[in-house]
């Protein structure tokens, strides 16, 4: 059994993806949502997969009320054995080259909020010598593009966050997934053209299950083809790279 799931982010394609393979052997799935979501389709598609599943509002935002929302998760329903962080948004970088809130909007989910929910959650796993998190980088924080550099900044800061974290959560009994995912064909991509080795939220969720089960390096790229593309990325020229699409 893998104990309690939470996906923080519930109604993601790709969090609900990853619950739907968790659930035959979890205890309860949780599905973390924004309140108010509509969250009864993902749930379903879990319950259909054999499991009980619970539906909880978060706003990850609202990062004062992270440590209150975990604790009352454990609270109602066991203590987390593997969690999720699903959610995060695109945003608009064209409105963002000229609007700062849209900038601080995009930096507080993609990177604010999820280094805030990585704390609360190592500290509690941590404590017990036992877990599973997920954290998504992505490679567009690996050399941020000028095409996308507002998210791309952002992932950069949470793939360096995870990272150290992860470093920090060695020996301790908690397993830190950074999963580096390229471009990812999906509702929030609806209308953009993919890049190459582009993937499914199906093809993300069951790298990040294979790696779930068996002791890794913490990064794990998706597809794996990337990591030899962008390990020369570094030493693409500045005239180049700027020209790189999204």
């Amino acid at each position: 059994m893998s104990g309690t799931v939470v996906v923080f982010g519930g109604r993601s394609e790709i969090g609900v993806a990853i619950a739907e393979r968790l659930a035959p052997t979890a205890s309860v799935v949780v599905l973390a949502v924004r309140p108010g979501s509509d969250a009864g389709a993902a749930a379903e598609r879990v319950a259909a997969r054999g499991a009980r599943v619970e539906v909880v509002g978060f706003d990850a935002d609202d990062t004062a009320r992270h440590r209150a929302v975990v604790a009352e998760i454990e609270e109602r329903f066991g203590a987390i054995d593997t969690a999720v962080l699903a959610f995060g948004i695109l945003g608009d970088q064209e409105r963002a080259e000229r609007d700062e809130g849209e900038v601080v909007r995009i930096l507080h989910t993609d990177f604010v909020a999820q280094a805030s929910l990585l704390t609360v959650l190592a500290d509690m796993m941590r404590g017990r010598g036992s877990g599973r998190i997920v954290a998504f980088s992505s490679v567009a924080g690996v050399r941020v593009r000028r095409a996308n550099y507002v998210y791309g900044s952002a992932k950069a800061g949470l793939d360096g966050f995870a990272s150290g974290l992860a470093d920090a959560l060695h020996g301790s009994g908690v397993d830190l997934v950074i999963a580096r995912p390229g471009f990812v064909v999906g509702r929030m991509t609806e209308g953009m053209e993919p890049a190459p080795f582009s993937s499914t939220p199906d093809e993300v969720a069951d790298a990040v299950v294979e790696r779930l089960g068996k002791p890794g390096a913490p990064v794990l790229w998706i597809p794996w083809q990337l990591r030899a593309m962008f390990s020369v990325a570094p030493f693409v020229p500045r005239p180049v790279w700027r020209r790189m699409p999204r």
